[in-house]
């Protein structure tokens, strides 16, 4: 087959289209790679081929799934080509792998061109239509736009493009009707205007970090390229001594979605945001303009909200898969650094059984070390071990009977600090297991018999642990050296590296965790002994949910001892556990509000019809507020009149109003709590079953 004219088509396509007499006033350049790109790009294949854990074949299976996965990420809500344009690429579908092996991207670079070129005609075609749009706008009839665009079919010529355009900015201005902002025309012109000032920025080399990096993550979603520019975020990000909001972001198709908040950071002490989240627009200072961010890249996303500490930044996010739309949060940006990532420790006070118990608490957000002072042989260098070895020694001198380790929302970090801290809690033995890309297993661990705590031990846990986090709750649940609670956690069991180019870097998966038990803790992740209710949608938050994530496996266990059986307690434990939180109105709040969103997770469109959609959010404002008052009043906590109300500060006088909060005196996190009575709960089950051990074995003579 000839190669087709790719100018000669492009021009006809542009004939023919409705737009071509007002759209393409501006000639747009074409982006060429240049030539040092080439013996870069050789040498990502050779490292991917060589280094990468897995590394599927460079064939024809895999480049047609680069040019899906390339098309489906620079035109997501397939708004830019149409069906002529898909199969006219369809020329490229078995060539890929070899202009790659070759070092070309000449593909990529053709792909987008077409791509660009239509971006900013379509901007200009919007902005010179908005006035008569939002005049010829009718909201009193039925019609709708859809939520997902992943599942569409490309449209079949640029007038069926025009008409999803002219929903999309029609469902802008019934957004900011229902939102009562002024002069709807000027912001979007501004938006529009700002977005297409932003796209004639782009640059040939982000084409190639486009391009690229869409190929790295065919191998899996944690290996990707970064170019020096992005290289350069990625140093501010791992120092943590950037400032801005503190949350960390993923693109989600034409969405901006956030994946977790960092623990004490600027939006975590705040709230408003939660992860699964999608930031649509982004505004300077409390009451600044919002620009529409929707079909942004995530990096131009994150340059808007990063800013100066005290700076305020005003979000438009839509809540995870919910109907009650668009929401406003400013939030003040501040120093996100390793001081707010620290180990924490406190005291938990619980009634149980008719007394004041005390049990202590060690949070843990982070897996850090400070490698260079430690390299210089500083005695007082920081780590998490380091930290935690204090805060333990101090709640055992303050009598607490029981440790609850803390690891929500913990994304990893250091494996040196993981391992070392399971070495608090056990005597010896591995801790976790290592497989190569060569198939080669390295065991880490405590190899030497030294003290350690003994005494009664919880692990918390949720959707939000990952990576050593898992590796901590893998081998203390294998050892048996303690209760894991909480919900399954994220399942990243993946280790990556960084590799130099000549041009960016490579952050390559060069090797796989496996608990001591031989389970991986990859894709599945650790399932708690005790589960708490979902908080997250599994599907959406999780390594699971990521396009190309490895899989589970098992390799052989290693040898390791067990300290406790719970097995004989499991089901009384869990049997208290449940009928303490179906009292609990915290509990009651947690699953009625995820049972609302689970509810609305399949909506699939929204109505632009003004009337209806005012009703929808007006109804879902209604269940929330309802959901929430419920909570409330068993609290003897003021009720509210609205969503939007300030909340009052739930004292532990208020608190103590309610019959359902009897048991705790200090009411400051519901899931610490718990997992203190769970803990209270295993002691005194154990001492039981230990006595009827005794006296069996004292009736039989043994």
């Amino acid at each position: 087959m000839n190669k087709p004219n790719t100018k000669l088509s492009f021009a006809a396509l542009l004939f023919f289209t409705v737009f071509a007499s007002t759209v393409y006033s501006t000639q747009v350049e074409d982006f060429i790679p240049s030539e040092d790109l080439e013996s870069v790009t050789k040498d990502i294949v050779k490292k991917l081929s060589r280094q990468h854990y897995a590394a599927p074949p460079l064939d024809d299976a895999l480049s047609e799934r680069l040019l899906e996965r390339y098309l489906k990420y620079i035109d997501p809500g397939k708004l830019y080509f149409v069906a002529s344009d898909i199969k006219e690429f369809e020329q490229y579908k078995t060539v890929l792998d070899e202009q790659l092996k070759a070092g070309s991207v000449d593909a990529g670079y053709v792909v987008y061109n077409k791509l660009h070129q239509r971006n900013i005609s379509r901007l200009d075609w919007i902005i010179e239509k908005l006035p008569s749009f939002i005049k010829s706008f009718d909201f009193t009839v039925d019609e709708y736009i859809a939520l997902d665009s992943k599942d569409f079919p490309w449209a079949i010529n640029a007038a069926e493009l025009d008409e999803r355009w002219r929903k999309r900015v029609k469902n802008d201005v019934l957004s900011m009707r229902l939102n009562e902002e002024e002069d709807i025309q000027a912001a979007l012109l501004r938006r529009y205007e700002y977005q297409l000032k932003r796209t004639q920025q782009i640059n040939a080399d982000d084409v190639y970090a486009y391009y690229i990096d869409t190929y790295t993550k065919l191998y899996d979603p944690h290996t990707n390229y970064f170019s020096p520019q992005q290289m350069d975020n990625f140093r501010i990000n791992m120092s943590r001594s950037l400032e801005g909001i503190g949350a960390v972001l993923s693109q989600d198709y034409e969405y901006t979605k956030i994946v977790n908040l960092v623990s004490e950071g600027p939006a975590f002490k705040q709230g408003g945001l939660k992860a699964s989240d999608r930031i649509v627009g982004v505004g300077q200072d409390k009451q600044g303009d919002i620009i529409n961010v929707v079909g942004w890249r995530l990096d131009e996303v994150v340059e808007l909200i990063r800013g100066d500490k005290n700076t305020w930044v005003r979000l438009e996010v839509l809540p995870a898969k919910a109907s009650t739309g668009s929401k406003f949060v400013s939030i003040k940006r501040g120093k996100v650094e390793l001081e707010d990532k620290l180990v924490k420790k406190a005291v938990q006070q619980v009634y149980y059984d008719g007394e004041v118990h005390k049990v202590g608490v060690i949070e843990v957000p982070d897996f850090y070390v400070d490698f260079a002072a430690m390299s210089r042989r500083d005695p007082n260098y920081r780590s998490t071990t380091r930290d935690v070895t204090k805060v333990l020694k101090e709640l055992q001198a303050e009598g607490v009977e029981g440790i609850v380790l803390d690891l929500r929302n913990n994304g990893g970090g250091s494996l040196q600090e993981a391992n070392s801290l399971i070495g608090l809690f056990i005597e010896a033995g591995p801790t976790v297991q290592i497989r190569h890309a060569n198939n080669r297993v390295q065991r880490q661990g405590k190899f030497r018999r030294t003290a350690y705590y003994d005494g009664p031990l919880v692990v918390l846990i949720n959707r939000l642990s990952a990576s050593a986090s898992e590796i901590v709750a893998g081998a203390i649940q294998d050892y048996q050296r303690g209760l894991i609670v909480g919900t399954t956690s994220f399942g990243k069991g993946t280790v990556q590296t960084l590799i130099g180019l000549d041009a960016g870097q490579l952050k390559l998966t060069e090797s796989k965790f496996y608990r001591i038990s031989g389970m991986s803790t990859q894709n599945r992740g650790v399932e708690a002994d005790i589960l708490y209710p979902a908080q997250y949608d599994p599907e959406e938050v999780g390594e699971g949910s990521l396009t190309g994530a490895l899989p589970w496996d098992l390799i052989d266990p290693a040898g390791y001892p067990t300290y406790n059986d719970f097995s004989p307690i499991k089901a009384e434990l869990i049997k208290r556990h449940e009928k303490r939180i179906s009292d609990d109105p915290d509990f009651v709040f947690i699953k009625e509000e995820y049972a609302f969103i689970s509810k609305n997770r399949d909506i699939t469109q929204l109505t632009l019809n003004q009337v209806q959609r005012k009703a929808e959010r007006e109804a879902a404002k209604t269940t929330l507020l309802g959901i929430e008052n419920k909570r409330r009043a068993v609290k003897g906590l003021e009720l509210l009149t609205s969503l939007e109300e300030p909340i009052v500060a739930e004292t532990a006088e208020s608190a103590a109003k309610s019959e359902a909060t009897k048991n705790v005196v200090n009411d400051d996190d519901v899931f610490v709590i718990e997992a203190a009575q769970i803990l209270l709960d295993s002691v005194k089950l154990q001492i039981s079953a230990n006595i009827a051990t005794a006296e069996g074995l004292q009736k039989t003579g043994s």
